[in-house]
């Protein structure tokens, strides 16, 4: 039986290409970075190849890119240095920021004893902007805003360009876990003058355990990790060469094909969202997960009109990887953080399941998919 994979928010297949550049560097360019004989001198090429490169698609300078294990330790480190390095003293977030970055904010709160202010949502879990230029007004100490562009299980995107503004106007620095959005939407850090973002490899078809922090020029880092002077002080530990190689192989392949993978994408989330209301007429989207304009076009998800505690088990039986949305489907006595913080506890307790799509995915995967949910519900 063959796996139809739709949880692609959650980590996605990782490209050929990418393997194979993987495989390449891993048995020919094995030394350590920081070696100065010709191996290491290679190695060294490779790390600071694929920065320069990083650099260019958010067009920043290659400085400003820190090469993390990963989205959570690039979150880590800026909100971190934010505290200890940069003089904060108030911290504003949502609560439904990822888990990154909403469990090391309660840390550094119990740690430092920093101000924490969680901005306004809507029903829909939209920011409301206007109680985070009130909050920002109010603020007499050095302040950070965190919040995500794209929300992992909902798929609502934030008005970057707007909160930008906004913390600009009012002296405030901006963090924005961009996790979700590297590798499918185009951001251009001039533009739009976010302090901090972070990207992780495995949600654009590149390996696990591997990232970058971008950190404005002039901030300075504090490492997390002690140990060495890798990546300009900022992160003790020998470079992982092999896999920044593949994600820059990756990140180079997913902006190439960008507008071509985004339109192929969105014509099947529009496609699975059409047949699953004519399969289950009172479906509801949570989120603003079913319009394309406001959300993230590889999620979608869908809060079914009762609870199907066995519904993301069967799926699996059938060879359909899904996530869930609630305590039944998470295996989580508290279910999505997420959708208690938007849902009446009435809704909450019915069964939600974010299905995510990539370029691999086709109509045949859905129509499946779409045939066994009509069985269950």
């Amino acid at each position: 039986m063959n796996t139809i994979y739709l949880d692609n928010a959650a980590t996605t297949p990782i490209d050929n290409d990418v393997i194979d550049t993987i495989t390449k560097v891993m048995k020919e360019i094995y030394g350590n970075p920081s070696s100065t004989h010709q191996l290491g001198r290679k190695a060294k090429a490779v790390v600071e190849g694929a920065r320069k490169s990083i650099a260019k698609h958010f067009n920043v300078s290659a400085g400003e890119v820190v090469f993390t294990a990963g989205g959570s330790e690039a979150d880590n480190l800026i909100l971190r240095n934010a505290v200890v390095n940069l003089n904060v003293k108030r911290i504003i977030i949502s609560n439904i920021e990822h888990h990154a970055v909403l469990h090391t904010v309660e840390a550094l709160e119990k740690e430092f004893d920093i101000v924490v202010e969680y901005v306004n949502l809507d029903e829909k879990g939209n920011i409301d902007y206007q109680h985070l230029v009130e909050l920002l007004r109010t603020a007499e100490t050095k302040t950070l805003v965190s919040l995500m562009h794209i929300n992992n299980e909902l798929g609502n995107l934030l008005d970057i360009r707007k909160v930008s503004d906004i913390c600009i106007e009012n002296n405030a620095l901006f963090h924005s876990d961009t996790v979700q959005t590297i590798g499918h939407y185009k951001i251009d850090l001039q533009q739009i003058p976010i302090d901090f973002i972070t990207a992780s490899a495995h949600k654009f078809h590149g390996p696990k355990g591997v990232g970058f922090a971008i950190i404005k020029k002039g901030f300075g880092i504090q490492p997390i990790l002690i140990g060495g002077e890798q990546e300009r002080g900022a992160r003790a530990g020998t470079e992982n060469v092999h896999n920044i190689a593949g994600m820059h192989k990756a990140l180079d392949i997913a902006i190439a094909n960008l507008e071509r993978d985004k339109k192929y994408i969105t014509e099947l989330k529009s496609y699975f969202i059409d047949r699953l209301k004519t399969i289950v007429p009172q479906i509801q989207f949570n989120g603003h997960s079913d319009d394309p304009d406001k959300s993230s076009y590889i999620i979608v998800n869908a809060r079914f009109p009762k609870e199907l505690p066995m519904l993301l088990f069967n799926l699996d039986l059938k060879g359909i990887a899904a996530s869930g949305g609630s305590a039944c489907q998470s295996g989580s006595a508290q279910g999505s953080h997420v959708l208690n913080a938007i849902l009446p506890e009435s809704e909450v307790q019915k069964t939600s399941v974010r299905f995510s799509f990539s370029k691999y995915i086709t109509k045949k995967d859905l129509d499946y998919t779409l045939g066994v949910l009509k069985e269950w519900v």
